[in-house]
């Protein structure tokens, strides 16, 4: 049973969501889709939380690496606003980063994931530092890269949120969650966006379901190490090199928990946003929009134009695929038709959101079950084909 309102001509978009979420079991979503600027679909399901309670209108999801999507779009409205541009130099607005070979590091290397400032096994020892954003500012802005930047693109999994999360705050002179609220969250009423959730929020978030909490076990079999080396040496032959991918993701050998009180209040500003699919599509509507929505501009067409165009094409270092980055977003993954003027951001577990401003047309979703399963990847891959062809027969 499915809550909420859609137009007629979406309703496959409404049935992709029944699939996506379990048949049995615990586990619930929700989907918003915007079109011209205009709410056509706001649907949610399922349940919450282990309990069972249902997904409600205003539930909260913690929707991961969805979260770069909306930090690089505060940053973005600083660039409009003429405070920093793309080329410059992050040291010159951040001059404690500017050490170890970083000094010409520019903004438009960070937000492609071309700094070589992935590797956060080489930054810090134990999670729970993660949980500190001042000593976690401070930890990317010490740290070397790993190759030259602008040599390739690596996913900053992790050391994204620090990175341009402590720039927005060097540029703006305020403090990171200040200036979400007071430059993206209020000016578009998005209700439900937070990247360090208040306590008078927590009541209302959705627990994660199937993200492991303790870390991987190593095989003490020498046969399955044998071969886990050869397998590895396999790939690395052809450019696909695991270790680098581990280095950029949770290299951590303690258990942490994302469902965690203390994990959701902190800022981790590429993996622990909470979000309301609604106010994720409100926020990718207004870019597909041309930067304006409900009367409120908060980006120039030109920007939008910068920002949405691919910086490189390359196999991605740690993600093994091309992720054609735009300038904080990547490509959007839709099944069944062509969106090559689409960008946005997907998370662990098929969370997710991005835009077509070809098609003026914004889609998100939160979702708190199957993570970890390959059948997960495609939910929203699948309810994004069905929006795009909604949207493609009106025209």
């Amino acid at each position: 049973m499915l809550e909420g309102t859609v137009h007629p001509d979406y309703a496959e978009v409404a049935s992709s969501l029944r699939r996506a979420i379990p048949r049995t079991g615990q586990g619930g979503a929700a989907v918003c889709v915007y079109h011209r600027g205009r709410c056509v679909v706001d649907l949610w399901g399922g349940t919450r939380d282990e309990e069972g309670s249902p997904w409600r209108e205003d539930t909260l999801c913690l929707s991961f690496s969805t979260t770069k999507g909306v930090a690089s779009t505060l940053l973005h409205i600083l660039v409009d606003q003429g405070r920093l541009a793309y080329d410059d130099p992050v040291a010159r607005h951040w001059p404690e980063f500017g050490v170890h070979g970083k000094d010409a590091i520019t903004v438009r290397q960070l937000l492609c994931h071309e700094g070589g400032l992935y590797r956060i096994a080489d930054m810090v020892e134990r999670p729970v530092e993660m949980l500190d954003w001042e000593h976690m500012k401070g930890v990317v802005a010490n740290a070397a890269p790993v190759h030259a930047p602008g040599a390739v693109s690596a996913y900053h999994a992790l050391t994204y949120g620090w990175l341009i999360g402590g720039l927005i705050e060097a540029v703006s002179k305020r403090p990171f969650q200040r200036v979400l609220r007071e430059e993206l969250v209020d000016p578009l009423d998005l209700k439900d966006v937070f990247i360090g959730l208040p306590e008078e929020e927590m009541a209302r978030r959705a627990t994660l379901l199937d993200v492991p909490v303790e870390p991987p076990s190593p095989s003490t079999d020498d046969w399955r190490a044998t071969v886990r080396e050869r397998v590895e040496a396999a790939l690395t032959s052809v450019g696909i090199e695991l270790p680098e991918f581990r280095a950029s993701m949770m290299p951590f050998s303690e258990p942490f928990d994302w469902n965690d009180d203390a994990v959701a209040a902190a800022v981790i500003p590429a993996a622990n946003g909470h979000f309301t699919a609604r106010s994720l599509a409100k926020m990718y509507a207004m870019i597909a929009n041309g930067g304006e929505l409900d009367g409120v501009r908060l980006l120039s067409r030109a920007t939008i134009s910068e920002i949405g165009r691919v910086q490189n094409r390359g196999r991605d270092k740690v993600l093994f695929v091309p992720m054609q980055w735009r300038l904080g977003y990547h490509r959007a993954l839709v099944l069944g038709t062509r969106v090559p003027a689409a960008f946005g951001h997907y998370g662990y577990g098929s969370s997710g959101a991005f835009c077509d401003p070809s098609r003026n047309l914004a889609v998100a979703m939160i979702v708190n079950s199957g993570a970890g399963s390959t059948s997960a990847y495609t939910r929203l891959p699948r309810l994004a084909g069905a929006a795009v062809r909604a949207v493609d027969r009106l025209r």
